[in-house]
């Protein structure tokens, strides 16, 4: 039995604040480390001797080729490389590759063994802000296993970012629309909050933002969102334009941030809008009934601010 085939269903861990992790390992040494990544950005893994690489010439050193699967021709990134790990001759004979999906863009990640499937509540992943002090840092959260191991989770969009970026957000894209954009005084005037636990996915915001030349103010995860918010007064509050969230984070996950603001008297109408790589059909009805404004994924990110002022056009939201 494939060590996928006990996968549940996305949204009904995330609405309970929890997630589903893939556990595996990139390399055979006993004191290797443990990475991990969210089983509903994943697809199968498969045993990388079965399947010729085609190598891709000029191209970035992480890119090992592209393999054939299904009909679909997969780029192959090398994470133990990128992860300072070599594999030798025999240990790539002996790897795997793990497909994934992200935001509908399909890479391989050659790892060395699946180890299991794991469920973990939100409040279980943790961020040390040792994790931040470096821009070129790859780890972006931790857990623990049963066992006391530290398993970490990757920055994914960092990898894609540095080595297939045309997959990610065009910041430029739509800065031309945005000249002839009416901008609401209360979106003009306000800042707009953010939480966003991925540095790659944080740049491109501000980035977003600053062409947009609106204030925006972003939290490493929905839990201090959500802390700064309660410690706002009711003038402050209403002076809030949008909020924007991602659903995977570490201590709260965004569903459980739109929960929390929905279900309250002073936030339930500011908007909310769900920037996120999980973007299945699931996650978007999810988000939708837990009361979002609106749903965009990662690498459509330069339509953020468009969206914010049709939705607070929609709701009068404009003052």
């Amino acid at each position: 039995m494939s060590v996928l085939d006990n996968v549940d269903a996305a949204t009904n861990l995330a609405k309970n604040n929890e997630l589903q992790l893939l556990v595996f390992r990139v390399s055979e040494k006993k004191d290797s480390a443990y990475y991990a990544i969210n089983v509903f950005k994943t697809r199968e893994v498969v045993e990388a001797k079965n399947h010729y690489l085609t190598q891709i010439p000029s191209s970035h050193q992480l890119l090992e080729g592209t393999i054939i699967l299904r009909g679909l021709q997969i780029p192959i990134l090398n994470l133990p490389a990128w992860l300072g790990v070599t594999l030798n001759k025999d240990e790539i004979q002996r790897s795997n590759i793990l497909i994934c999906d992200f935001n509908g863009v399909i890479i391989g990640l050659r790892i060395m063994s699946a180890y299991r499937v794991i469920k973990k509540n939100w409040n279980e992943m943790h961020a040390p802000d040792s994790y931040r002090l470096k821009e070129d840092g790859v780890v972006i959260n931790d857990t623990r296993l049963e066992d006391g191991s530290l398993c970490l989770i990757l920055d994914y969009e960092k990898l894609l970012s540095d080595v297939i970026p045309q997959a990610l957000v065009d910041v430029e894209k739509d800065t031309a629309e945005l000249q002839n954009l009416n901008i609401p005084q209360k979106l003009k005037h306000g800042t707009v909050l953010i939480a966003e636990d991925s540095k790659t996915a944080q740049r491109h915001l501000i980035q977003i933002f600053k062409n947009a030349d609106i204030d925006m103010r972003l939290f490493d995860n929905g839990k201090k969102l959500i802390d700064f918010i309660a410690s706002l007064d009711e003038e402050h509050i209403d002076k809030i334009p949008a909020i924007i969230t991602d659903i995977e984070m570490p201590e709260m996950s965004g569903f459980t941030v739109i929960k929390l603001l929905k279900s309250d008297i002073k936030t339930r109408n500011i908007p909310i809008i769900v920037n996120s790589s999980m973007t299945g059909d699931n996650n978007k009805r999810e988000a939708e009934v837990l009361g979002a404004n609106g749903f965009i994924d990662k690498t459509k990110s330069h339509g953020v601010i468009a969206l914010i002022v049709s939705i607070m056009n929609k709701t009068s939201i404009t003052q």
